[in-house]
């Protein structure tokens, strides 16, 4: 009988963008002070468990997030783009009040959550959900019985932790997701059950922002 899979999630540490709540998406924003200290702290906090893969998205954020984990252990970080965040077209790089002075209509569905609404230039929820969610779990079937570590983003984080608990795509978020927070998560014949959620205990500060 095989071991159920083990998932360490780490959202990636804070960048100028998340401090200001611009919303990131697709745009490569590196690292602030903050954050490189936050992985910092991630890795001293990890660096007595050991796992057989460490995954990131491609995205500098995430990658350095990473790559400070990784060093500790000497294993190289390994780029999957199925961990990256979602495509959020033209409201990249926008305040939430601007978004809502440039395109109310189209504000007002982001923030509600419409599953099949597709930004100008980025991705639907739905799409990005789809996406996630076959990533994951090709990661699982490639290190079935294994524990990887996966840095990754806000938004690919709360795809998880809904496809865990069964919370629906459109139903507003109420749980955190901080940077540089670690969560466990564990896969077993296709049951995903949630063992941590955002530890923090590593961090003397750290953002739950939704601009990710």
């Amino acid at each position: 009988m095989i071991a159920p899979t083990q998932f360490c999630f780490v959202r990636h540490g804070e960048t100028s963008w998340n401090s200001s709540r611009r919303l990131q998406g697709h745009v490569d924003i590196p690292l602030n002070a903050n954050g490189v200290r936050q992985a910092q702290a991630a890795a001293r906090l990890l660096g007595g468990k050991t796992f057989d893969a460490v995954l990131s998205s491609d995205f500098a954020r995430a990658r350095v997030t990473a790559e400070f984990i990784a060093a500790v252990r000497g294993v190289p970080v390994q780029l999957v783009t199925g961990l990256r965040e979602r495509n959020f077209g033209v409201f990249q790089g926008l305040f939430p009040g601007e978004a809502d002075l440039r395109y109310p209509i189209e504000q007002t569905r982001l923030r509600t959550r419409q599953i099949d609404f597709v930004p100008s230039g980025g991705e639907s929820l739905a799409q990005f959900a789809t996406t996630v969610t076959e990533t994951i779990r090709n990661i699982a079937a490639r290190h079935a019985g294994g524990t990887v570590l996966c840095v990754t983003h806000g938004g690919v984080l709360d795809v998880i932790y809904r496809l865990a608990t069964g919370r629906p795509l459109e139903s507003a978020r109420d749980f955190a997701i901080n940077n540089a927070g670690v969560s466990l998560v564990s896969h077993d014949k296709e049951v995903w059950r949630i063992d941590a959620w955002n530890d923090c205990s590593h961090l003397s500060s750290s953002r739950d922002e939704l601009p990710i």
